[in-house]
């Protein structure tokens, strides 16, 4: 038939109008899309609180960490039939005392509930907690942390919390990889807890991390909780989403029983980034559970998240309402007024908490108010600076770099706390002492520091005297060894006397190397400026 002539043109055309309308429908989605405004997070916690008692919450067994496996478990911990709870108030009390410290509302009157799990360490079945009717509620927790490129610029913020219940901790599970079997420690069941739920009103891990940090001060203020989060003491479940500003909020993951401050941060994070891609790419955020891996420093699935019909609240029945007292004038007649809980006993138990001491700090010694969250972050810190201050003539914002560069900075390279300080308070103030009053200069003195950490059970003279390293204050002698530096050193007169005054500073190191850094470099420029001019 010969060859065929085909018309390509027309479905040519056609297909290039087909892509130039594509990529106009694609420029303006892209148009679209650049105009909303970026998605963020949105973050909201809530923190399991160990509350700081000899006992457990509704038994008499003994509460101690690292404590051979069920060797402190009731027949109630257990589970056993027949047995009852026994509610402690030490435990209301700290629960009272937290809700305080937080601006919460007390309940004068709250409920426990029963929430079903059906987990191997938790024989029960059930958890004892308070789902309607909680302890606390509307409280207010106000943080800090910093921005800026020093680090230096404090941001403070707040988030509400919603609120406070007392419940019941549950077993430990013991996996046993090698012999495929899981073991069962109820030491941990029964363990008074405070959960501690906070608003959605947190955008970051920093300002999360901030959150958490405030709340470990001021529950180790109150004696409340030890919050010791590598004890397993403090753990945090953070729920967190994304979306745009002005539409509603998105599905929410929750990052189960994060277990130090750092690893908050890095977690959430992580899944707001990771829940901004899925979003992205046209997925869909599921509303499930998550694991925080710190060793890859993802979020890994766990399961699907539970809503409320799962667990099948239902109403305590073997515990009455539990009451608390305004004032021991509310208290009913015939009830003993020691055996009850009551809200202005235990308001006169409150401690100065973190922000009125870092304010305190601040307006009472002059330091930075940066240097003031160091003193409080570190357990000890504030009474031993306030001792070297109480101690010494210097002005406190000399002690602060002391305390804060020189004593801080060999404790954290060692690992140790305040308490395990090989230098106490009135040495570090004696070695201060001889700065300021001229006896040693401040480079001898960071010397003998280092000496005396060695060394503890030396003073602060005896180093310096071993040494020989008291000030040379002679005039005669400080004029001989300048005369000396300058006459071995004529490249460097000429230069200086050529104008350019910065050589100066070699001679006067030439100077300090010779006496072991033990002249006055105010009073050595002044003779080397006399004698080159």
């Amino acid at each position: 038939l010969g060859p065929v002539m085909l018309d390509f043109s027309v479905p040519i055309r056609r297909w290039v109008m087909c892509r130039q309308f594509q990529c106009h429908q694609l420029f303006i989605s892209w148009a679209l899309l650049s105009s909303l405004p970026q998605m963020v997070g949105v973050v909201g916690l809530e923190i399991h609180a160990q509350i700081q008692s000899t006992s457990k919450l509704f038994s008499g067994s003994h509460v101690r960490f690292l404590a051979p496996p069920n060797s402190l478990v009731s027949h109630f911990d257990a589970s056993l039939p027949g047995t009852l709870p026994v509610l402690n108030r030490r435990c209301v009390e700290a629960a009272v005392l937290t809700g305080l410290a937080l601006n919460c509302t007390i309940n004068r009157k709250s409920l426990f509930d029963r929430k079903h799990y059906f987990y191997a360490d938790m024989p029960a079945g059930y958890q004892i907690t308070q789902q309607r009717v909680p302890i606390a509620v509307n409280g207010m927790l106000v943080y800090s942390y910093f921005e800026g490129r020093r680090r230096n610029q404090v941001v403070t913020k707040s988030v509400k919390i919603k609120q406070i219940q007392l419940e019941q901790d549950s077993g430990k599970s013991l996996h046993d990889d090698e012999r495929s079997q899981t073991l069962i420690d109820l030491n941990r069941a029964g363990v008074g807890l405070m959960e501690l739920v906070m608003e959605p009103e947190m955008c970051c891990g920093e300002e999360a991390a901030a959150a958490v940090r405030e709340l470990q001060l001021i529950l180790q203020a109150l004696g409340t909780c030890q919050a010791n989060m590598a004890e397993g003491q403090l753990r945090v479940d953070a729920n967190v989403s994304v979306h745009r500003p002005g539409e509603p909020l998105g599905v929410r993951t929750e990052v189960k029983n994060i277990n130090s401050v750092r690893h908050l941060a890095k977690a959430i994070d992580y899944e707001i980034q990771r829940q901004m891609e899925v979003l992205q790419s046209a997925g869909k955020v599921l509303n499930e559970t998550r694991a925080f891996d710190s060793k890859s420093g993802n979020t890994i699935p766990m399961r699907d998240k539970e809503g409320l019909q799962d667990y099948r609240f239902m109403p305590e029945p073997n515990l009455p309402p539990l009451f608390v007292y305004e004032s021991e004038a509310s208290v009913p007649a015939g009830v003993d007024p020691a055996q009850v809980v009551v809200i202005d006993r235990l308001s006169g138990q409150l401690p100065e908490l973190p922000s009125v001491k870092r304010t305190r700090l601040v307006e009472t010694y002059g330091i930075l108010q940066e240097h003031s969250f160091t003193l409080v972050n570190e357990d000890g810190l504030i009474d031993y600076f306030e001792n070297v201050v109480q101690t010494t003539k210097a002005e406190p914002r000399k002690v602060i770099g002391w305390v804060i560069k020189e004593l801080m900075g060999n404790l954290n390279s060692q690992n140790l706390n305040v308490s395990q300080s090989p230098i106490s308070p009135c040495a570090l103030a004696e070695l201060i002492s001889l700065v300021e009053s001229g006896h040693i200069s401040s480079s001898t003195a960071k010397q003998v520091f280092q000496e005396m950490w060695k060394a503890p059970e030396k003073t602060v003279g005896q180093i310096v005297k071993e040494q020989d390293l008291w000030m040379i204050n002679d005039k005669e002698e400080l004029q001989k060894i300048c005369k000396r530096i300058v006459d071995s050193h004529p490249e460097e007169v000429q230069i200086i006397r050529g104008g350019n005054k910065k050589v100066l500073n070699k001679l006067m190191g030439e100077v300090q190397r010779e006496t072991k850094g033990r002249t006055d470099p105010v009073q050595i420029r002044a003779i080397l400026e006399k004698m080159v001019s």
